[in-house]
Formats: C-alpha cells, structure tokens, sequence
C-alpha cells in the first residue's frame, strides 16, 4: 500500500549498505530501498548517482515519493539495457508497432469491402459486416468441432449491431497499452 512502510527492522537501508554508511533513522532512502532489494537501489544509484536521487526524493511530496521510486528504477533499468535511447526505445517500439497494426487493419478492411456491393441506406461498415455475416451462413462448420453452431449464432445483423451499440469506428483505434 502507498504511503505505509513496514517498521524498519535494526539493519541499514539498501542505499546505506552500498554506499557503506551507518542508516540513520531518518534516511531518506530507507522507506523506498529497502535492505532485501540491493540490486534496485544499485541500478538507480549507478544511472543517477545517490546524490541526484537524495536530492530528487527531497524535492517531491512524500505522498509522491513512491511512485518517484518506481519511475527512477524502471528509467534506470530501461537505461541499463539500452543506454542510447532507455524507455524512449521501448515506446518508440510501441509505437512502431501500433503504426504496423493500424496499417494490416486497414488492409484487412479494404479487402473486407471490396467483396461486399456497399448500399446507400447501409454504411460500409455495416454492409462489410452483413458481407461477412453472408458469407459465414454459407461456410459449412460441420468439419470443425470447435466451430460447430457458430454460424448458427449470428442471429443479429449487423445493421441491429450498429443501431444498438453506435457507430463500428471505435474499433479503428488501438487501445491504450500500459
């Protein structure tokens, strides 16, 4: 839980231990480092220096203090296994990586509509369906047991889809990925 720290047991601080000083009871790194995680406050302190870290951890709020922890250790970390870019890598990466999906579903939609004849009264979204829906009422599931009744559970179109749950376009987004 946030905020609440287990009561300091007789031992120093992970901080103390590597810097080789006495913990005091003040220590501003006790809370955060504690002794049975050497090698956390080993990565920060070898990407930041103890110094910045003592003075950054002074600077922030204590209720902000935790999360000031988590976010120093995952940069240095990150900035561990690639010192040129750290975390900016990783989301460059994502980023990459959305860019390529939101192109093949693009690519999946261009092919999914030109097998349909898209009405005027229906949108192409919702003919791309009712093209799909068609087209799995005709396949025959009988070969495939995972598959048996499905065909058989389209009973709503997708024109009733669409009126009851809005507009298709939402799914052209990617989720948010954390």
């Amino acid at each position: 839980m946030k905020g609440t720290h287990a009561p300091r047991s007789s031992s120093s601080c992970a901080a103390c231990k590597l810097l080789k000083r006495r913990c005091v009871p003040t220590c501003i790194f006790a809370p955060h480092f504690r002794s049975d995680e050497p090698l956390k406050f080993a990565k920060v302190h070898k990407v930041f220096g103890a110094s910045n870290v003592s003075k950054i951890l002074s600077e922030v709020p204590e209720e902000q203090r935790e999360d000031t922890v988590s976010s120093l250790a995952y940069e240095a970390e990150a900035r561990l296994r690639d010192p040129v870019y750290g975390c900016i890598g990783a989301i460059a990466m994502l980023q990459g990586k959305m860019v390529e999906l939101q192109h093949d579903l693009a690519i999946a939609r261009a092919r999914l509509s030109s097998y349909g004849h898209p009405t005027s009264s229906v949108s192409s979204s919702a003919s791309s369906y009712a093209m799909l829906e068609d087209h799995l009422g005709e396949a025959n599931f009988a070969g495939f047991p995972a598959c048996s009744g499905f065909s058989n559970g389209l009973n709503q179109s997708s024109t009733e889809f669409i009126s009851q749950h809005g507009t298709t376009s939402g799914f052209s987004y990617p989720p948010y990925i954390q």
